[in-house]
C-alpha cells in the first residue's frame, strides 16, 4: 500500500473510531501518525486541517479546527482541548487548554490545565500553569508565567504584550520567571495582571500579585509581591552603542540560573505527583512522556543560550592594568562553564531534597484520595500547611541549584541566587 493510500486508511480508521470528521478529503493525516493515540469519544476535526507526527495525541473531547485550519505536528493532547486555528508543534496542552485562530504555538511549549490564548499569540518555550490566559496579538516566547488560584481568577496577559527575547548582540539566554514554580504549582498565589500594548526584556522575574499598568516596558526584575508597577518612561537621546558591554551581566547570568533550576523542580514536580495522576487518563503516559520531553527540550535550550552568552563575555585583557573583579568574574564564568552545564544535565542528589520531600509526600497521599481524583481538585483542596511542605520541597531544589553555581563561579557575583 502506497503512502497516500495508507493515509487515506488512517482517515477511515479515524471515522470508524468515532472521530467526527464532516469533510474527511479536506483534511491530511501523516502516515506516521499512530491512530491508536487519537480517541474515538467526542473528538471533532474541522475541514482544512493537518494531523502529522509518530508522538500525536488526541485525547477525547478535542475540538480541532473550529475558527480555521490547524496543523499540529508531534504535540500531545489531553481531554477537551480546543486549538481552533493556527500552526502547533513539538508541545503538550493539558486539558481543556485552548488556542484562538492564528496562534503560532512552536516547539517546547506546555500550556497546563485551562492555560488559553486568544486570536494571533505566538509561543515557543513558553510554560503556561493552569488557568494563565492570554489574550490577542501576543508574542510571549521564552517565559514560564504561574498565578491564579482558578478560571476566574487568574494570571492575564493583555493584548499586544511582547516579551523581548532577542538582544542588539544576538543573544537569548532572556528566559522571564513570572511567578515561580515552587508556589505557582500549589495553585494558591494571587495572579498576576501584565496590562496590554506592554512588554518585557528579558530576562526578568517577577513576583505573584503584582499589576503592570497597561502601556509599560519592564527592564527590572520586581519580586516582591502584590505591588502596583507603572514602567518608567525613557527621554530620547543618541550615545554610542558598545557591543557586548553586557551591562549587569551578573543579574543576566543570575537570572538564567534561576530559571533552570525552576525547570529542575517542575521537572519533579511531574515525576512525583503529576505521573500518578495522568496514568489513570486516557493515553496518560504518552502526555507524561510528552512532558519531560518538553522539559528536556526547554532546559537543553536554556543552556545552550547559556553557553553562547558565556563564549561572548569573555574578556581578552590588552593588559594586565585593566583586569578588574568585573573582568575576573566574567572569565571566570566563561571558563568554567561546563561545570555548570553538567551539574544541571547530571542533576543533584541531597539529603535534606529527600527529608523535604518525604515530609510533604508522606502528608499528600495521605489527603488525594482514590486514585480517579482530578488533578487540579486535589492541589486545591490541600490544607495550608502541605501546600507549604511541598512549596519548600521545590524551594530546597532551586536553592540547591543556585548555591552550586555560585561555589564553581565564587568570583563571579550572581544577582539573585
Amino acid at each position: 500500500m502506497d503512502i497516500k493510500l495508507r493515509c487515506h486508511h488512517k482517515i477511515v480508521q479515524m471515522i470508524d473510531k468515532g472521530v467526527d470528521i464532516p469533510n474527511p478529503f479536506s483534511i491530511d493525516v501523516g502516515h506516521e501518525v499512530d491512530v491508536n493515540h487519537i480517541s474515538g469519544q467526542g473528538v471533532k476535526i474541522y475541514p482544512g486541517c493537518r494531523i502529522y507526527g509518530e508522538k500525536t495525541v488526541i485525547s477525547n473531547g478535542c475540538q480541532i479546527g473550529y475558527e480555521g485550519p490547524v496543523t499540529i505536528d508531534d504535540c500531545q493532547l489531553g481531554s477537551m482541548v480546543e486549538l481552533k486555528g493556527g500552526y502547533f508543534n513539538k508541545s503538550v496542552f493539558l486539558e481543556k487548554a485552548s488556542m484562538g485562530l492564528g496562534a503560532q504555538v512552536r516547539e517546547g511549549c506546555i500550556l497546563e490545565e485551562e492555560a488559553n490564548g486568544a486570536h494571533c499569540v505566538g509561543l515557543k518555550q513558553t510554560i503556561l500553569f493552569p488557568f494563565v490566559t492570554l489574550g490577542s496579538l501576543i508574542n510571549f516566547c521564552d517565559c514560564l508565567m504561574a498565578g491564579g488560584k482558578s478560571r476566574k481568577n487568574h494570571s492575564e496577559v493583555g493584548s499586544s504584550y511582547i516579551h523581548f527575547n532577542f538582544t542588539p548582540d544576538g543573544d537569548k539566554s532572556t528566559a522571564s520567571l513570572i511567578g515561580d514554580v515552587p508556589r505557582g504549582v500549589m495553585l494558591n498565589q494571587p495572579p498576576i495582571f501584565l496590562g496590554g500594548q506592554g512588554g518585557i526584556v528579558g530576562p526578568l522575574r517577577m513576583g505573584y500579585g503584582n499589576v503592570v499598568a497597561a502601556n509599560s516596558v519592564l527592564r527590572n526584575d520586581f519580586p516582591e509581591d502584590n505591588k502596583l508597577i507603572v514602567g518608567k518612561s525613557y527621554s530620547g537621546k543618541t550615545v554610542n552603542f558598545k557591543p557586548r558591554a553586557y551591562q549587569g551581566l551578573s543579574r543576566i547570568v543570575g537570572n538564567n540560573i534561576i530559571y533552570i533550576a525552576n525547570l529542575m523542580a517542575l521537572e519533579q514536580w511531574y515525576i512525583h505527583v503529576r505521573h500518578s495522576f495522568l496514568e489513570s487518563q486516557e493515553f496518560g503516559q504518552q502526555i507524561f512522556s510528552g512532558l519531560l520531553e518538553k522539559l528536556a527540550l526547554a532546559k537543553k535550550e536554556r543552556i545552550k543560550r547559556l553557553q553562547v552568552l558565556a563564549e561572548k563575555s569573555k574578556i581578552t585583557l590588552k593588559n594586565e592594568s585593566e583586569e578588574g573583579s568585573d573582568t575576573v568574574g566574567r572569565n571566570e564564568f566563561h571558563e568554567r562553564f561546563s561545570d555548570i552545564e553538567r551539574l544541571f544535565t547530571e542533576g543533584i542528589c541531597d539529603d535534606s531534597v529527600e527529608r523535604y520531600y518525604d515530609d510533604f509526600f508522606f502528608e499528600f497521599e495521605r489527603l488525594r484520595g482514590k486514585k480517579e481524583a482530578k488533578y487540579i481538585a486535589v492541589i486545591q483542596g490541600l490544607p495550608a500547611h502541605v501546600s507549604k511542605k511541598g512549596v519548600l520541597w521545590l524551594q530546597k531544589i532551586v536553592d540547591i541549584f543556585c548555591e552550586r553555581v555560585k561555589a564553581i563561579v565564587p568570583s563571579f557575583k550572581l544577582v539573585g541566587c
